[in-house]
């Protein structure tokens, strides 16, 4: 199966502190894959590399065969940490803003994603309540017909319910022949969630492969096998 990312010993460095360290790692498409790492751990430069925002200082990086610039940054949907909206927009005008920003977006997706979370069109963004703004910047990013969705953190802060409501926006939403990275610290977000999981800690990958055959292979769950894996480095 053809791959929408190939990364070949990438490595990033911020003054003396080196944020990736020779990191190879590949993602078929349609395939999810979850990246798990403490703090600190590089899953932000990295993903911003794959976005398009930041630059390796070594290595090499293909996007649907492309080096990141223009085209990638148009096949690629990506949901940063924070708050990136408008607070002053209403809702329905953030959709608006997206439509006319985004060629490949679809204002009616997003619309009855919205409809079905009972998430008021005429309420301003900055008065959402925090999980449904969560709900609205995912539904935003997923209303691009993309190939590849970049979520930092998009469990951040969420509680139990939160994040199980977060995972069937993702499930229900995301285009079968697309391919999505998800960041996360908490392994155990992924157990159901992900076709692959990699796991990283100072800037480097420990260990990577299906969830399905780690857990045949070392007997243990992805959350107990990301706790022994880490305090082993």
């Amino acid at each position: 199966m053809k791959s929408i990312l190939e990364i070949e010993n990438l490595s990033k460095s911020f003054s003396r502190r080196k944020a990736l360290d020779g990191i190879s790692l590949n993602l078929e498409n349609s395939k999810v894959l979850g990246l798990i790492g403490p703090a600190g751990s590089g899953k932000t430069t990295l993903i911003n590399i794959i976005a398009g925002l930041a630059k390796q200082d070594q290595g090499t990086i293909k996007i649907d065969d492309h080096e990141p610039g223009v085209y990638t940054k148009e096949i690629v949907s990506y949901l940063p940490q924070g708050n990136h909206l408008h607070n002053w927009m209403t809702v329905k005008e953030e959709i608006g803003f997206f439509q006319d920003f985004y060629k490949d977006f679809d204002k009616k997706k997003a619309e009855n994603l919205l409809s079905d979370m009972n998430i008021d069109g005429k309420i301003k963004v900055g008065n959402l309540s925090k999980d449904n703004l969560e709900k609205l910047k995912l539904t935003l990013i997923f209303s691009r017909k993309a190939k590849l969705y970049l979520l930092d953190e998009p469990f951040s802060g969420a509680d139990s319910l939160v994040r199980d409501e977060i995972i069937d926006i993702i499930l229900r939403s995301y285009d079968e022949e697309s391919s999505v990275i998800l960041s996360s610290k908490d392994a155990k977000i992924f157990e159901r969630l992900v076709d692959k999981v990699a796991f990283i800690s100072g800037g480097k990958i420990l260990l990577s492969g299906d969830p399905e055959d780690l857990r045949h292979e070392r007997r243990m769950s992805i959350d107990d096998l990301y706790r022994e894996v880490i305090k082993n480095v």
